[in-house]
């Protein structure tokens, strides 16, 4: 049961690109959660738990997959990609104006997707150094910062970009 929830029900067993498959319920979520005029305090709420699930499961739960593969990051794991991608949403649905159509609305998802999983892979400083925390806490803390990061860029994005 630990490495089933740690595997988001086994979309980090997938054998291609497990994190990404990891991050795609979060924006999936906040897309759908939008597209049906869901209010943007409900919407926060809603990404906040699956930050706050995905963090408890990863910190909790991890150390299970951990023994059981003996790698320090196991790529099943994706309990943390699924907190790091909904940080990247928590805040947007304060800041989009009620006038933001149904494209405008997905292109806002796959935005914080992209930006989310470019943070994630690449690491700028300093993501890659949270890493070296111990067990689950190495896991998930840095993708708790690529989140931020890309909620960042995802604001940018909003305000210049998507709803100029």
């Amino acid at each position: 049961m630990k490495r089933l929830l740690t595997s988001c029900f086994g979309l980090g067993r997938l054998p291609v690109a497990p994190g990404t498959w990891g991050s795609f319920p979060p924006a999936v979520i906040f897309g759908l959660c939008c597209q049906f005029g869901a209010p943007a305090l409900w919407i926060s709420t809603v990404m906040g738990i699956l930050a706050a699930a995905g963090s408890v499961i990863c910190v909790k739960l991890a150390p299970a997959a951990i023994a059981a593969t003996g790698k320090d990051d196991p790529r099943e794991v994706v309990a943390d990609e699924v907190a790091g991608q909904a940080v990247t949403f928590l805040a947007v649905p304060l800041i989009l104006a009620e006038a933001v159509t149904g494209s405008q609305i997905w292109m806002i998802a796959g935005a914080g997707f992209v930006l989310f999983r470019l943070f994630d892979i690449a690491k700028p400083w300093p993501i890659r150094k949270l890493e070296e925390l111990p067990q689950g806490w190495g896991i998930l803390a840095d993708d708790l910062l690529a989140g931020v990061y890309a909620a960042i860029g995802l604001v940018i994005c909003i305000r210049f970009w998507i709803c100029a």
